[in-house]
């Protein structure tokens, strides 16, 4: 039986040790993970993107004909370009309680101290099934999970439950915002910078559609809807990156802006885009192609995801409550993969893992050891109920 966090850190050191930033491949990660079922005897499907570059694993262990949960994580990490870091990121580094590393509190941490259960798993006369889930491409939208979630829906008998372990300090998380994001491409005309009136400056019409994005965040802060169960309790809109222009002495022809909006359940986020598009169309072009009927501007969807929203009485709140010995939840701003998990696949997700979510996508990205011992913990009792026949008999 895994006894301390120690035990743990092989596993946490092997996967930060793979740099599966969301632009490279991650099969040398999976690979690693696949010698280690191979090793216990577990045997893995999994599933490939369409280039064959990335690949999401699932494992079941125990009953299949049972009901059970499925612990998941995704392989990918952020970038480190621009980062100012005390060490490699791609190597562990233990110094003052804390494992520092790129990806050790999102999410490989998770990953890491789950597979260290792996050889336990197997030793257990589970009673329920307790199946593996690893994913590529959460960070660029939760986008490589899908393929795995649409398997999850055909299977005969389907998991109650679902934890995807991103970092929450071991809180139960019940909700989260759903998200959307897009690049807004405006299609000027050029001209010589001593003849403005001949052309449309692209990023000047840019410019009013940044200010209306803007103008959207601010109704949703001043009227809501609001959910206090939110770190932050309304929805909100963010312009992330803008680019146009090709030289001082020339009006720009062509800018892009790429916006994202995180929305609680009680905004409609068709109804969001539909009404930027409007802006764009009644407001913007017909000044542009006046000028020049050439101009547009067009909307590129990015990605999107579902929010989550749990039901406090839910039994899958009640059971994970008990893993973790507390008894309060919350919601969060930032998207999981649990909203497709439980929208897509039917099954109920909660998130909850190690480290801090303050932690994640900074340069010396870290894991307390005391996350790390708390969610061996939560492992241990989940294998507890699970070798007693839960969820299967916990009204799930």
């Amino acid at each position: 039986m895994v006894e301390t966090a120690a035990q743990s850190i092989p596993f946490i050191r092997d996967l930060i040790g793979f740099p599966t930033v969301s632009r490279n491949p991650n099969r040398d990660l999976l690979d690693y993970v696949g010698a280690l079922l191979k090793k216990h005897g577990v045997a893995f499907d999994v599933i490939w993107n369409e280039d064959g570059r990335k690949v999401n694993l699932w494992a079941t262990i125990g009953p299949a004909d049972r009901r059970g949960v499925i612990l998941s994580g995704h392989s990918d990490v952020v970038p480190v370009d621009g980062q100012d870091w005390a060490s490699d990121p791609f190597t562990l580094r233990q110094a003052d309680g804390r494992l520092f590393g790129r990806g050790t509190a999102d999410m490989k941490g998770f990953i890491g101290i789950v597979l260290g259960f792996v050889p336990e798993m197997i030793r257990r006369p589970l009673q329920a099934p307790v199946h593996l889930a690893i994913s590529f491409d959460e960070e660029v939208g939760c986008l490589g999970v899908r393929s795995l979630v649409d398997r999850l829906a055909g299977l005969a008998v389907k998991p109650a439950l679902c934890i995807v372990g991103e970092p929450t300090s071991m809180k139960v998380i019940i909700g989260h915002k759903g998200g959307r994001a897009y690049r807004a491409r405006i299609t000027g005309k050029a001209a010589h910078s001593s003849l403005v009136p001949r052309a449309v400056n692209a990023i000047d019409r840019a410019a009013e559609l940044v200010m209306f994005l803007r103008g959207i965040g601010e109704e949703w802060a001043a009227n809501g809807p609001f959910d206090n169960d939110f770190d932050v309790t309304h929805s909100t809109l963010s312009t992330g990156l803008i680019s146009g222009g090709a030289a001082m002495n020339i009006v720009p022809e062509r800018c892009d802006v790429t916006f994202e909006f995180r929305h609680l359940a009680a905004v409609d986020a068709e109804s969001v885009i539909q009404r930027i598009q409007a802006f764009a169309r009644d407001t913007l072009l017909p000044g542009m192609r006046k000028v020049a009927p050439e101009t547009d501007i067009t909307f590129e969807p990015l990605y999107e995801y579902p929010g989550l929203d749990v039901a406090p009485e839910h039994p899958a709140v009640t059971f994970v409550k008990r893993l973790v010995d507390r008894n309060d939840h919350s919601k969060v701003a930032y998207g999981t993969e649990a909203g497709l998990f439980q929208s897509r696949a039917g099954v109920a997700s909660i998130v909850c893992g190690p480290g801090s979510i303050e932690q994640a996508h900074k340069p010396d990205e870290f894991l307390d050891l005391s996350q790390v011992e708390a969610c061996e913990r939560f492992v241990r009792r989940l294998l507890d109920r699970l070798e007693q026949g839960e969820p299967a008999t916990a009204g799930m």
